[in-house]
């Protein structure tokens, strides 16, 4: 069975941007060649690509592929003859994609209590929070410690192609799904990784796959879930009432993940809103920090510092604003601070008019001690370089200063 025809469904940007979704931090075996995007996905390869009115999509299930077909942008959706009987790649899209939410509504709703996120916003409409499978968000961000997408992206590839089933094939370049826990909780894999270059990361996620498999029950990792985002094909559930620290789910959940090797708060906070669907968790690292300190006023005083107090504090501020998906708004903030996206921002102009004095010089100057009063007006810009940071990395400052004078009268 070759790659099936490309499908579209009505989408605008304004809803699902596919360039800063896929782009933003949340998932790391996205890859794109010319304007498509393709993953190995619950045994299919999905490639992903779009317009500014549709969204198009196309799977294939068989051992090798050719390039996707180009969609015809302005024509009707193909019709399907050859899909399998139980082709649920529509379903998957629309799950995986989490395009139920009214994403227009929800920028408004968040922008109407927060000036802020009004302001940084327009600049970056479509981002969606993924549902993706609560394993690779655990695997994705266990390797995100100290680390940046490129790297964390270049160690999910090497992982899947040592240990992952390979699905097939686009042109000469291979794609394999994530390896299982039952895979990855082998004896050899630790020293494995490690040679592979995952550093430290290798133990962590040897001893993650081994508790999974050999200190769990089956399901355990998913039944951390929210029930208001099961997985695909499971029905919608209450998921109990919302508090300023978060639902009692996502507590337990967030606890839970912290006894797993390699899970820090921020990365039990990663999984939770990106594989788990517990929409108010906020993931602060160092760089969400710097967001917290520059525009929601943290940094002084008893939140001076990065402690356990100050990482619950901002999360709570978060969710004090933006209620239960308060981690999705947050990821658009974090989005529009990432250096890859930053030619979307202006650069920051600072203009400050102070007073200047100088002796007075020309061909009467020896006829006055007055001072000559001017002023001089210094036009800052300043550009900061803006990455994905952990722990111990500090984005880098630049800046550049005009100054200009302005001589007036002598008094």
């Amino acid at each position: 069975m070759g790659a099936n025809a490309w499908r579209k469904l009505p989408m605008s940007l304004t809803e699902l941007c596919l360039d800063t979704t896929l782009r933003c931090g949340q998932s790391f075996r996205w890859r794109k060649v010319e304007d498509t995007w393709s993953c190995a996905l619950h045994g299919r390869i999905l490639s992903l690509r779009q317009d500014a009115t549709h969204l198009y999509y196309q799977a294939s299930f068989s051992e090798r592929l050719v390039e996707p077909l180009t969609p015809p942008l302005s024509a009707p959706g193909s019709k399907i003859d050859s899909l399998p009987e139980d082709d649920d790649t529509e379903a998957l899209v629309h799950h995986y994609l989490n395009l139920k939410p009214d994403l227009t509504k929800l920028y408004e709703q968040w922008s109407s209590v927060d000036a802020n996120f009004k302001k940084k916003a327009p600049r970056f409409a479509g981002v969606r929070i993924l549902k993706q499978d609560a394993w690779e968000a655990l695997v994705g961000f266990i390797c995100s410690s100290n680390n940046n997408i490129i790297r964390i992206s270049q160690m999910m590839e090497k992982l899947c192609s040592h240990y992952g089933p390979l699905l097939g094939y686009i042109g000469t370049t291979p794609y394999h799904d994530m390896p299982s826990p039952v895979i990855l909780a082998d004896p050899k894999v630790e020293s494995q990784l490690r040679q592979l270059g995952f550093g430290y990361r290798a133990k962590y996620l040897y001893q993650t796959a081994v508790q999974i498999c050999h200190g769990h029950d089956d399901g355990w990792l998913e039944n951390l879930r929210n029930p208001e985002s099961p997985i695909m094909g499971q029905k919608v559930a209450a998921a109990g009432e919302m508090h300023p620290g978060g639902r009692a789910g996502y507590r337990v959940a967030h606890e839970e993940l912290l006894a797993l090797q390699g899970v820090g708060p921020k990365v039990a906070d990663c999984v939770c809103l990106m594989g788990l669907g517990w929409g108010e968790a906020v993931p602060v690292d160092t760089h969400v920090w710097q967001i917290a300190q520059r525009d929601y006023k943290f940094g002084k005083g008893k939140h001076s510092s990065l402690t356990k107090a100050t990482y619950d504090a901002v999360g709570d501020r978060f969710r004090s604003l933006w209620g239960k998906e308060a981690g999705w708004a947050h990821s658009v903030l974090f989005t529009a601070d990432l250096r890859v996206f930053s030619e979307r921002l202006p650069a920051k102009i600072e203009v400050d008019t102070v007073k200047v004095e100088a002796e007075s010089v020309g061909p009467d100057a020896a006829a006055t001690s007055a001072p000559v009063i001017g002023t001089k007006t210094e036009i800052t810009e300043t550009k900061i370089k803006r990455e994905f940071l952990e722990e111990g990395h500090e984005g880098s400052v630049s800046s550049k200063t005009v100054s200009r004078g302005k001589r007036r009268k002598k008094i």
